[in-house]
């Protein structure tokens, strides 16, 4: 199982990277076609929609979980019959939140500090970002038979491909002079497109998808447990977003644009293990069973074990290469003022990172309520803090906040997780971990207090990370486990 969900989060992983280095490419030039101010407007015309997540009322997870445990018991009927069933009650609950927000797109618009001159096209914009994101729910719900099956390379080429297409497509209607509308626009025809290609798919693993019928006797578990879910969820993504909204309406547009791309960034530090909870959810159900505890144990603490070990290292890198990047990428000004939220940002992601491990074992152990309460108690503190350092210092007081609650939220899932499953983890030799730690931040720390030239600190970036790599090697990973990676790369080269 180790296998399946290591080569699963790969495959996940390279969906995501693909997009990513494509957006990288691309995002420079819709920056300087929009221009910064324009710019935040379209990130804020995706953020509206996310923040009504909820709207599925949890069908996309809810479909994965107990379509994982139909596949299971050998049942594929009843597997189509639940697919079904979480469509048809995401479409009853998602539609009408999208026609209301079609309906006032434009009192929504003026609550978030939009330029006059920008106002109506954001209004027409966020009425087409709402038929977007109800095709994104069935998207997540007709794409679970690959997911049950652990066959994440089928459902990376289809979501790889339609973000691609729609990332290649934006700067060019933007060229042509479409504006926000235009880049808008684009990310729908790239949804319909990816719906088309989960349903053509799935069809092909489960040859009853399309049907009829629905399971009945689904429908209460399913409402069971994407109801927490969708408190939740509420409460989840104003604790993962709220700083960007509170930030563009107490300081301006501008400055959630300078926010989003360090966060961007920042983000990149959380793909891998956020390419494993796709992997994980279906694993983890499958694995429920008393007999399969065992294995269930192994698997969660040497995942857990895997995201302490990389997440330095991806930190690391960031923090040093952060405000080259910025200026390169997307310009002085960016350079100037990204580069701080981003490494504070960092510090919060620290946490964040591993925290998606015992995140999705509570998930599939179908402990929704107890993530509803947790989301809900964070959340009033945390709105208070976003919104008086923001007003206080800008963008970077928004990530302040938002890495002050992800390290607590952190410490909180594993407790929980500890608490309801039974389930620990252990890091062998943690004096060994917190060395690594402070070797592999030193170029960083050295560059932004500006003491050595940087011919001499990429000699010294070059020994920290072999030294990090040496210090991992010897005391925080297993004899089998590192026999196991060494096979794995020698089966991939050959």
């Amino acid at each position: 199982m180790t296998t399946k969900v290591v080569k699963g989060s790969l495959w996940t992983l390279a969906g995501q990277v693909a997009p990513l280095a494509v957006s990288l490419v691309a995002t420079p030039f819709v920056i300087r076609l929009l221009g910064a101010e324009s710019y935040g407007v379209l990130i804020l015309i995706g953020l509206i929609p996310t923040y009504l997540g909820f709207a599925d009322f949890g069908m996309s997870m809810a479909s994965t979980k107990f379509g994982s445990e139909a596949y299971a018991e050998g049942d594929e009927e009843k597997e189509a019959r639940i697919v079904r069933t979480a469509a048809l009650i995401a479409l009853m609950t998602s539609v009408p939140v999208a026609a209301a927000l079609i309906i006032f797109a434009s009192p929504v618009i003026a609550l978030f500090n939009v330029p006059e001159a920008l106002q109506a096209e954001a209004a027409t914009a966020l009425r087409i970002a709402a038929l977007t994101f109800v095709i994104n729910f069935l998207c997540g719900i007709f794409n679970t038979p690959q997911l049950a099956r652990l066959r994440m390379d089928l459902n990376t080429f289809i979501n790889a491909g339609s973000r691609i297409l729609g990332l290649i497509a934006t700067p060019i209607v933007l060229y042509l002079g479409y504006g926000i509308i235009g880049a808008v626009t684009v990310l729908l025809a790239a949804s319909l497109l990816n719906l088309l290609g989960h349903l053509m798919i799935s069809r092909t693993l489960v040859k009853t998808l399309i049907g009829e019928t629905i399971e009945s006797p689904a429908v209460r578990p399913l409402l069971k447990f994407g109801g927490p879910l969708v408190v939740s969820l509420i409460a989840g993504f104003a604790l993962v977003h709220g700083e960007k909204g509170v930030l563009a309406a107490t300081v301006s547009s501008t400055a959630l644009a300078h926010y989003s791309v360090a966060f961007t960034l920042a983000s990149m530090t959380t793909l891998f293990s956020g390419a494993m909870i796709q992997s994980l959810i279906p694993a983890f159900s499958q694995m429920q069973a008393p007999e399969k505890r065992e294995e269930l144990q192994q698997l969660y603490s040497r995942l857990v074990r895997l995201l302490i070990i990389f997440s330095p290292l991806m930190m690391g890198t960031l923090a040093l290469i952060a405000e080259d990047f910025f200026r390169l990428w997307a310009g002085e000004e960016f350079g100037r003022e990204s580069t701080g939220p981003l490494l504070t940002l960092l510090v919060g992601l620290a946490f964040n990172l591993v925290a998606y491990m015992p995140h999705a074992l509570l998930l599939s152990a179908g402990k929704t309520d107890v993530l509803a309460k947790v989301y809900w108690i964070q959340l009033p503190p945390f709105l208070v803090s976003v919104w008086f350092l923001s007003a206080w210092y800008g963008a970077v007081g928004a990530a302040l906040a938002w890495s002050l609650r992800v390290g607590i939220d952190a410490l909180v899932q594993f407790i929980l997780a500890r608490r309801f499953t039974g389930l620990w983890f252990a890091i062998p030799n943690w004096w060994a971990l917190l060395i690594a730690i402070v070797v592999i931040f030193l170029p960083a720390v050295l560059k932004y207090i500006s003491l050595i030239e940087t011919t001499y600190l990429f000699l010294i970036a070059v020994l920290s990370f072999g030294t990090y790599a040496l210090i991992v090697k010897s005391f925080l990973v297993h004899d089998d486990e590192y026999s196991w990676l060494v096979m794995q790369i020698r089966k991939r080269l050959a």
